[in-house]
């Protein structure tokens, strides 16, 4: 049985290759599993784009949420 952590790494490299068409990336920094939360660094054209918000918003926490039903917020850290 996968551990949360795993889980959430999978749906994080299911990510991937959508950021790294546009020049971006993703790392998963940390799963909080009482919480329900999970941090997120945004790499390459990711990190600095003004679209960030909505790209971890919009899809990023969407497809983690969808995935891991359990997880209640994504959030993006430096």
């Amino acid at each position: 049985m996968a551990t949360l952590q795993e889980k959430v790494q999978t749906a994080v490299d299911k990510i991937k290759p959508m950021l790294a068409a546009d020049g971006g990336g993703i790392e998963l920094v940390s799963v909080d599993e009482k919480a329900g939360d999970v941090k997120v660094r945004l790499t390459g054209a990711c990190g600095c784009c003004p679209m960030s918000q909505m790209t971890l918003k919009n899809g990023v926490e969407k497809v983690i949420k969808q995935t891991i039903p359990e997880i209640k917020t994504v959030t993006a850290v430096d």
